[in-house]
């Protein structure tokens, strides 16, 4: 193949993307928008505590970067989950980083869903491939967050979709600290991102995922982004 026909073809591929509104999935589109050609995201309400900030900040993102974007309705899968994302249940501020923590922030097959969900609009649009937000912190603790979950479930898209489609995580191999670094110097708009388990206005900086983002802020020095966020 010439370089010419190879440059005509990825020109012609398109993406989808996972956007929580995170800074996981802020990032992988920021950074990668023009690599993937991402033109479409999906954002998922599963009667989460922070739907409605998830949905407001994703909005807002898809809004600055000019993608379209689908707020998929899932209500049927609070009804099945009990952790303390979506149930009255004190989000964990304690022992955070074990199995049990993560266990109280489990939401049932919640990344294999949304991936399936996606390749279902891929095989109907023809979107190449189908971009979320892993990364190697989370790899840690969450098994669907790891290289060996993305590709398997890539491999699957191969025998349950026409497109066959593939699924890909281009953070996975970077740390909160790394993300927030490439965040920087892609300038990617920190500001807009939401990255709280709990409904508060402002990230509360106690939970496990906003302990994350500003200890990863305060390394790569953004003083101004923790100020923003966590109205310090």
């Amino acid at each position: 193949m010439t370089t010419k026909k190879a440059v005509i073809i990825m020109m012609n591929k398109k993406s989808i993307i996972l956007l929580s509104g995170g800074l996981d999935s802020l990032v992988a589109l920021g950074a990668f928008k023009d690599k993937y050609k991402i033109e479409l995201a999906l954002t998922f309400n599963y009667g989460q505590k922070t739907a409605k900030s998830e949905i407001n900040a994703s909005k807002k993102i898809c809004k600055y970067y000019k993608i379209k974007q689908e707020i998929i309705n899932l209500d049927w899968l609070k009804n099945i989950t009990n952790t303390s994302l979506v149930s009255n249940n004190e989000i964990p501020t304690e022992n955070l980083g074990t199995p049990e923590s993560a266990k109280n922030v489990w939401v049932p097959n919640r990344n294999g869903l949304f991936l399936n969900i996606a390749a279902c609009f891929a095989d109907s649009y023809n979107y190449k491939y189908i971009i979320f937000g892993a990364n190697k912190d989370e790899g840690e603790t969450f098994p669907d967050n790891t290289e060996s979950f993305r590709k398997k479930i890539s491999d699957t898209l191969k025998y349950s979709t026409l497109s066959k489609s593939k699924v890909i995580a281009p953070l996975i191999n970077y740390t909160k600290n790394d993300i927030v670094r490439i965040a920087i110097e892609k300038r990617v708009p920190l500001e807009l991102v939401r990255s709280c388990y709990s409904s508060n206005h402002t990230h509360c900086g106690k939970c496990e995922s906003c302990k994350h983002l500003k200890r990863a802020l305060e390394n790569n020095k953004a003083n101004n982004y923790i100020n923003i966020l966590f109205g310090e």
